[in-house]
């Protein structure tokens, strides 16, 4: 599994000329909410949050978690091994795969880039 840790990194507080979904995409009986945003360009982001438990997703593009706040536990299909992400760190994700991820305390935000 790939990790980064972002050195340098400005968290986003705020995204301009976008298209927010209002209707959020809602996982494991609201456990995992998130909302979508387009670019102008046409990419996509899910902005959300995770709730202490597990939950196993799966891919079909490539993504980009980044762990903007909080901490989990995570293991990519395939990779056997589960890795500590904490705040300021990313993990990638194949396409046509997935992944398990655990928040043991507290709230887990993200930043999902599809790539």
């Amino acid at each position: 599994m790939n990790t980064n840790t972002l050195p340098n990194r400005q968290i986003m507080n705020s995204f301009s000329n976008v298209t927010v979904d209002s209707v959020a995409n809602v996982y494991f009986d609201g456990k995992v909410v998130s909302h979508s945003v387009t670019f102008p360009d046409g990419s996509r982001k899910t902005l959300g949050i995770i709730y202490p438990g597990t939950y196993k997703f799966n891919t079909g593009a490539p993504e980009l978690m980044e762990i903007i706040d909080g901490s989990c536990e995570v293991t990519v299909n395939g990779s056997g091994s589960t890795r500590f992400v904490p705040t300021d760190e990313s993990f990638e994700v194949p396409a046509n795969s997935g992944f398990t991820i655990t928040v043991n305390a507290g709230i887990c935000q993200y930043i999902c880039s599809f790539l």
